[in-house]
């Protein structure tokens, strides 16, 4: 039986016993209906994962004892940080969710010209919020202990202006190269990859990206949705650099 993946925002240390989180209450004791003495395995972003038991489990709280940790080796050799123009509805979530599965190591939510999605102060924050969360569960199901930031939202243009990579690129179904013939031989330690909005790119904003130092490339012959595009191209990126192979 698999054991559990909860994470826990605070530092962890064999023989500490820390209080669940109520994700973590909700997922294990509610969810699960996991009881006393039962294994967990906790995760802080550290890159271990901290083997424990639960105590004291009743209807509102649990805790659970540290009793050995271990390095977890499940990040890819290569850093990718995604910027992604957001999306309607649940579009948003499924893409950051896959690409946390696919090894991503930062996010950043991008408004741009053609972005369907309004978002200001109070709604903007919480949105923020449920986008980190989405992430932390991504990583408690894929078995990653480093949890990747989602930063703050931001334009594209303040992005492609500020964002450092090794290489940059973008997806353009007319470039003239695809990821393996841009790269060569060489094996850039970091990637930024800019993923559009549904509408594409305005003219103005390709040119953003270009003078942004990013490289267009293609991934086949057909146009991609913008959910499918982050995923397809991560998935090339990992396959190509990373530790998909």
């Amino acid at each position: 039986m698999r054991i559990p993946r909860l994470f826990h925002p605070g530092n962890l240390a064999v023989g500490d016993q820390v209080k669940l989180s109520a994700d973590a209450f909700q997922h294990s004791v509610k969810a699960l209906r996991m009881s006393n003495e039962q294994p967990v395995c906790l995760f802080n972003g550290d890159g271990n994962d901290y083997q424990a038991e639960l105590l004291e489990v009743d209807k509102r709280s649990a805790s659970a004892r540290v009793v050995a940790v271990e390095s977890n080796d499940s990040e890819s050799t290569v850093s990718v940080h995604l910027g992604q123009v957001i999306s309607r509805g649940d579009r948003m979530d499924f893409a950051l969710q896959k690409s946390v599965e696919l090894g991503v190591a930062e996010i950043t939510p991008l408004f741009s010209d053609r972005c369907g999605v309004k978002l200001t102060g109070e709604r903007l924050e919480k949105k923020q919020q449920q986008w980190q969360k989405v992430v932390i569960s991504a990583c408690e199901q894929c078995g990653r202990s480093r949890v990747p930031v989602v930063h703050a939202a931001q334009t594209v243009a303040n992005f492609v202006q500020q964002v450092t990579a090794d290489l940059k690129l973008t997806l353009d179904p007319y470039a003239p190269l695809p990821l393996r013939q841009l790269t060569g031989a060489d094996q850039p330690a970091s990637v930024a990859l800019l993923i559009g909005p549904e509408g594409g790119f305005t003219e103005a904003e390709v040119d953003l990206a270009k003078r942004g130092q990013f490289k267009p490339i293609r991934i086949g012959p057909r146009i991609l949705r913008t959910e499918t595009a982050a995923l397809t191209a991560l998935s090339v990126i990992q396959y190509e650099l990373g530790d998909l192979a």
